[in-house]
């Protein structure tokens, strides 16, 4: 090969070096985007046969958006989650376990486990900042659920909640009046305060008891002002007469008659 075939063919090779680099850089590319996707200390893993992700203690200040769809267990336990969205867990079908502990979750939006309900067997939500959340946050849900921990409002909303959701076991203790309708069961086991107290029959009492209240005053106001009514037309009826017997007998016979008349 003489020098001049040398020195055309060098700027080819190159070219066809460039292009594999670049090709092996993108196929590299392809192979890590999924990992790279998952945010700072989350990692797929398999458990027991179990597709399980986990983003414990990642510092979390949200549900993470890219889990696989197809995981069974997730744990975002030890974060700062604040609060669960409406459809939080939407694009989950398969999921069997969730545990929030350990958060700092205030609010649970209606419709935050929604799509969870035909699998989902687990929830634990203890170790958060609850202080009342809506039954309907847990519409049609089956899994047992943890509510252990929790700085907990003892009232008629939290009784519905209990009574609407399965406990997991050994955790019903856990779940204490912070704070109460009624000071004295502050720092008691809500299960055993609801033993002797109905919240929600004591509410309707109240509610009951405050719309007689209304009632009997609207009443009074309507019999108050009927009385008035009666009285000043009697009073207005009188004075009339009085001064219909000071005038002459004929002009005093029609204008009686008619002043009878507008009385009837």
């Amino acid at each position: 090969m003489t020098a001049a075939q040398r020195v055309l063919l060098r700027p080819i090779t190159m070219g066809l070096l460039l292009q594999s680099l670049f090709l092996l850089l993108f196929l590299l590319g392809s192979c890590l985007h999924p990992a790279s996707a998952f945010p700072k200390g989350c990692y797929p893993s398999e458990e027991e046969g179990l597709k399980t992700f986990r983003c414990s203690n990642a510092q979390l200040t949200e549900v993470p958006r890219d889990i696989p769809n197809d995981t069974n267990k997730l744990y975002l336990d030890f974060n700062q989650i604040p609060f669960l969205p409406r459809d939080a867990f939407r694009d989950l079908p398969l999921l069997l376990e969730l545990d929030l502990s350990h958060n700092a979750i205030a609010r649970v939006e209606s419709g935050a486990f929604q799509g969870l309900a035909e699998h989902l067997h687990s929830l634990d939500l203890s170790s958060n900042r609850l202080v009342s959340v809506s039954k309907d946050a847990f519409s049609n849900l089956k899994a047992k659920v943890n509510l252990s921990n929790n700085p907990w409002l003892c009232d008629c909303r939290l009784q519905e909640l209990i009574r609407a959701v399965e406990l997991a076991a050994d955790s019903s203790g856990g779940i204490v009046c912070d704070s109460s309708t009624q000071e004295e069961h502050i720092g008691k086991a809500f299960l055993q305060v609801i033993a002797d107290t109905d919240f929600c029959n004591v509410y309707k009492k109240t509610t009951d008891i405050a719309m007689l209240v209304t009632m009997f005053g609207w009443f009074a106001m309507v019999i108050s002002y009927l009385v008035y009514y009666v009285r000043q037309n009697q009073e207005d009826a009188r004075r009339h007469l009085e001064y219909l017997k000071s005038l002459p007998s004929k002009q005093r016979r029609s204008e009686e008659s008619s002043t009878i008349s507008t009385v009837v």
